[in-house]
């Protein structure tokens, strides 16, 4: 059975600084991920966007977000592809798991935990799957299209964005107004390559006769149609999260997310969590902040593992 400090599950943003403030420390550590690459959401959902509440970066992209957190992990112990199943209590006062894996404590990064995109619910012809998208990675790839973009919340907004200067793009949201950023609205609505079709809702695809999409829209309230022809379709539905492991564990949760003590630590003795896992009073869901309570959670392991020990704050402390 391969033995270590620490296990962190997650390594998004908040999970890979956990990582390598742990090894910072001295922490023998082995970090999980369910799904096949690191970074959580700004790799899957949004790795070109501008990220601004990053301190010390007055901009930074997703995608250079983590590759400067992974950078900072001297020793890459993160095994993706692997869901854990099982946590349990061992007779060393420690935890198994999965029957493979000791461990002496436990951070928890799941973010919101593993997400698929909310799919399209219309019957899709087999010849236009290629042509329907729940992903943003390269916006270079989509280069002089006419695109619509479905959805109105901050991914919709920041796709259109980002495709806007190298392409006709079209905003299909089935409400006036939209939930994401209101400065984001008024950029695209004074942009010429972009048109907005609002409140419609998509009621029907099939292909043309050149295999372009034939999108039918219906607009909500009345019986009104109309068909617009696009080369591709982005869709910003949202994304179904999927933390139901944590209840097998025995956590207690309040609203679907993992309660903490100011320690971080949750009704399990052993067991902290961070980032947008959690939930206490007055919390918010921030990366800067889920990076100050990896800090905290981290400190206290250290101050209950190896109570000899003293903590050296690197670059704070006088």
């Amino acid at each position: 059975m391969k033995k270590y400090d620490l296990a962190i599950i997650g390594s998004g943003p908040i999970g890979l600084f956990a990582t390598s403030f742990a090894q910072l420390h001295g922490f023998n550590t082995v970090t999980f991920e369910a799904l096949e690459k690191i970074g959580g959401q700004p790799t899957y959902l949004y790795p070109n966007k501008q990220i601004k509440d990053i301190p010390a970066y007055p901009k930074i992209t997703g995608d250079n977000l983590i590759k400067n957190l992974n950078d900072q992990i001297e020793t890459k112990n993160i095994i993706s592809n692997y869901r854990v199943q099982k946590i349990n209590k061992s007779d060393q006062n420690g935890f198994i798991i999965d029957n493979d894996y000791y461990v002496k404590s436990i951070v928890l990064a799941t973010g919101l935990g593993a997400f698929q995109p909310k799919p399209l619910p219309l019957e899709i012809p087999s010849t236009l799957e290629q042509n329907i998208h729940y992903f943003l990675p390269n916006p270079q790839d989509f280069k002089n299209k006419q695109i619509a973009v479905l959805g109105g919340g901050d991914s919709a907004l920041d796709w259109a964005l980002e495709l806007s200067p190298r392409n006709k793009v079209t905003l299909i949201h089935r409400r006036t107004s939209f939930r994401g950023l209101e400065s984001n609205v008024t950029t695209l609505s004074n942009s010429k390559n972009v048109s907005f079709f609002t409140p419609f809702l998509p009621s029907k695809i099939q292909p043309t006769s050149s295999n372009k999409i034939q999108l039918t829209l219906k607009e909500v309230g009345n019986n009104n149609l109309i068909e617009k022809e696009f080369d591709d379709l982005l869709v910003a539905y949202g994304f179904k999260s999927n933390n139901t492991q944590l209840r097998k564990w025995g956590l207690q949760l309040s609203h679907g997310l993992i309660e903490v003590n100011n320690f971080m630590e949750t009704n399990i003795q052993g067991i902290y969590a961070v980032g947008d896992a959690i939930t206490y009073p007055g919390r918010a869901p921030m990366i800067g902040i889920g990076f100050g309570e990896v800090q905290i959670a981290i400190s206290k392991i250290m101050e209950t593992l190896f109570p000899e020990k003293k903590m050296t704050l690197h670059s704070t402390g006088l």
